[in-house]
C-alpha cells in the first residue's frame, strides 16, 4: 500500500474527510494548513490522513479516515503508522489526534498504536457542530485528546 503526498481535495477526498469530520467549515478550518496524504486500492482512494503541526515538536493528525468497505483492513494503522514515521524523519516528538467519546473503534485503534488519552474537552461537539452527532446510538458530546511520544 502506497500513501503519496496530494494538494488539491477533490470531491473523493471530501466524501472522506467527512467521514471523520461531518462539518465542512470545521474541514475548511485545517485543510489547506495540513499537510495532507492519501492511499489508493486499485487506483480508488480508500484512505485520507492530515497532519497538522500544532505546537512546535507537536504534529496532530486532524483527520483520518478510511472508507467504510475497505475498514478493519489494517490501512488506519498503516496510515497512523505513515504519519509515526513521517513526524519522526522531521523531527517531532510528539503526535496527537482527537477523536469523539463515541467513537469506540478509533479509540481502540488509537490505543493499540501507543496512543494515551491526555485530556477530556467535555461537550466539545454540542458547542462546535450546530447538528446533533449520534455514534454507536449515542450522541457525542466530549472530544478525547490522546498523544505518542515519538
Amino acid at each position: 500500500m502506497d500513501i503519496q503526498p496530494f494538494t488539491s481535495v477533490s470531491a473523493d477526498h471530501y466524501e472522506l474527510l467527512l467521514m471523520a469530520d461531518p462539518s465542512r467549515s470545521m474541514i475548511a478550518s485545517y485543510v489547506n494548513r495540513a499537510f495532507k496524504f492519501a492511499t489508493e486500492i486499485d487506483n480508488q482512494l480508500v484512505g485520507v490522513i492530515l497532519l497538522l503541526p500544532t505546537h512546535p515538536q507537536t504534529l496532530e493528525i486532524v483527520n483520518l479516515a478510511v472508507s467504510k468497505c475497505h475498514q478493519n483492513h489494517g490501512i488506519g494503522t498503516k496510515l497512523l503508522q505513515f504519519a509515526a514515521t513521517w513526524a519522526q524523519e522531521r523531527h517531532y516528538h510528539t503526535l496527537e489526534i482527537a477523536t469523539g467519546s463515541t467513537s469506540l473503534g478509533p479509540l481502540y485503534l488509537y490505543q493499540k498504536q501507543g496512543f494515551r488519552i491526555t485530556s477530556i474537552e467535555r461537550d466539545f461537539f454540542s458547542r462546535h457542530y450546530p447538528q446533533t452527532i449520534w455514534e454507536n446510538k449515542l450522541i457525542l458530546k466530549d472530544l478525547i485528546r490522546l498523544q505518542k511520544s515519538l
